[in-house]
């Protein structure tokens, strides 16, 4: 996508649609009467009719009704009372702007910035939630439909119109908005991804991928690496498969010397059927999205390339599909993970958190003094909090906190849930091993983090389940039904403000 660093007027659009936000109190904005007079005496009586609706991310498309060069038409975004509009508010009307654009095929448009700012939202604020939010409104789910003659749709420029002087600083912010949305989509489109067509493997190829754009450092360890190390956690849950495992990782070094890198670990489970603790068939569909925290980690490390904040990063990635076959892990089983810790299984259907295991352990071995493993670990977390929500576990609240300020900023819906020792105990009951992986049903969501608590120890860590917010069951203002790339934002932002910190 190539932006037009000059500042645009509006008599100089050489777009063919301008979208431009509008409010009920339009006298607030000082210029708003320019853009009125630009347009045509029309605008106030169609607007005042509510032929151009201000309702909140409401969006009204009209003909430019004067004559100029190339202008044809004007896509009006309702923002309601300006005092009230939120960054989030903000963001979810540029992805329907996103969605509108696709439906239109326009390959070229400009934006007014200052018609979207607030007294707390300033124009470097709004360039990067446009950059962000229409990136992720545009996104559509790649297919495989044969019978499809619909051409490849993007936009190849944007036009920013603004009167703010400093211009780099609102193109920039521009561009890293269009950074994450492109790394969110990605993310979405690796989720969306069929089973057989994206197996431990073609995970790895795509870690290496991101590794050879990126300069990161990368290690795969595949089935026989694993077997020497011991890692009976991964191992185990792939007995059943004739794909090989991968443990990926990636290092980002931002200092030479590597210090205090934080841990990112995503489950990478490209396909469950729940081994032989089996799904029913309702419950089978859709698992090829079980890696989902993977993706979030590979969407996070594609942004943490691209902005190369200050801070070290290791990202460890467990890979595997769990498959029912006459070897495959059955109830009963004790397994030995990485840690030496071992492990009665009880539900070979609670896989994830054997995976967890072995990588946590990995990511702590490569130095890494904090801890966020992602996952779609428990159906449990749906029950507790519904679709939308993403639950936690932290055993540090200094550090979570943290966490959280990230996310409000993200708007990613994060609740901690609560950790307590007699849950802590129910996980390490076992007549036979240190630890089972299914302590029950009821409070299924805490045991499942839980579990992989044990591995962190010490080392301040947040679990996120992702179950419920990984996949969207419909269109929403930000994207289409699929993988959401839930995550992705936060995590890399949360890198780029410990690094602001250092």
């Amino acid at each position: 996508m190539h932006i037009v660093k000059e500042a645009k007027t509006f008599e100089t659009i050489s777009t063919e649609l301008i979208v431009v936000g509008v409010t009920k109190h339009r006298e607030q904005m000082q210029t708003w009467a320019s853009f009125s007079s630009f347009y045509g005496e029309s605008l106030e009586t169609w607007i005042n009719a509510g032929d151009v609706s201000t309702a909140l991310k409401k969006l009204t498309k009209l003909p430019f009704v004067k004559d100029h060069a190339s202008l044809k038409r004007i896509l009006f975004v309702g923002l309601d009372e300006r005092k009230n509009l939120t960054e989030g508010d903000l963001r979810a009307a540029f992805g329907l702007v996103g969605k509108e654009l696709r439906a239109l095929k326009v390959k070229e448009y400009s934006i007014w910035l200052e018609s979207f700012t607030t007294e707390s939202i300033t124009v470097a604020d709004v360039a990067f939630l446009a950059g962000e939010g229409i990136g992720l409104g545009y996104y559509s789910i790649p297919h495989y439909k044969t019978t499809s003659n619909e051409v490849d749709k993007r936009i190849d420029a944007v036009h920013l119109v603004t009167a703010a002087e400093d211009l780099d600083v609102v193109v920039a912010s521009f561009e890293v908005g269009v950074i994450y949305a492109d790394a969110v989509n990605e993310a979405r489109s690796l989720i969306n991804l069929p089973p057989n067509l994206l197996t431990a493997t073609d995970l790895a190829h795509y870690a290496e991928s991101l590794a050879a754009n990126y300069n990161f450092e990368i290690e795969i360890l595949e089935k026989a690496q694993l077997e020497e190390l011991g890692m009976g956690g991964i191992l185990s849950v792939n007995q059943g498969s004739y794909e090989e495992p991968r443990l990926i990782t990636l290092k980002y070094k931002a200092t030479d010397d590597f210090e205090e890198p934080i841990g990112l670990i995503g489950k990478g489970v490209t396909y469950d059927t729940g081994g032989y603790s089996l799904k029913p068939r309702d419950g089978m569909v859709g698992m090829k999205g079980d890696m989902g925290g993977a993706a979030a980690v590979l969407g996070a490390m594609k942004i943490i390339g691209e902005l190369r904040p200050t801070k070290n990063v290791v990202a460890v990635i467990g890979s595997t599909d769990n498959m029912v076959s006459e070897r495959a892990f059955k109830p009963d089983d004790v397994i030995t993970t990485y840690s030496g810790k071992t492990v009665e299984v009880l539900n070979t259907d609670a896989e994830g958190r054997l995976v967890l295991a072995d990588a946590t352990t990995y990511a702590k071995q490569q130095g890494a003094t904090a801890l966020i493993d992602v996952a779609t670990l428990t159906g449990g977390v749906i029950t507790a909090l519904g679709m939308d929500k993403t639950g936690a576990l932290s055993n540090d609240d200094a550090f979570f906190a943290a966490f959280m300020e990230a996310a409000k900023e993200t708007d990613e819906f994060v609740w901690r849930m609560p950790l307590t020792e007699n849950d802590k105990k129910r996980i390490r009951k076992s007549d036979v091993a240190d630890l089972n992986n299914s302590p029950g049903r009821d409070g299924h969501m805490i045991f499942g983090g839980g579990f992989v608590g044990e591995f962190a120890g010490d080392t301040p860590w947040i679990h996120l389940d992702i179950a419920g917010t990984s996949d969207a069951a419909a269109v929403h203002d930000l994207g289409p039904k699929g993988g959401t790339g839930v995550m992705v934002r936060t995590l890399a932002n949360f890198v780029q403000r410990l690094g602001e910190e250092l």
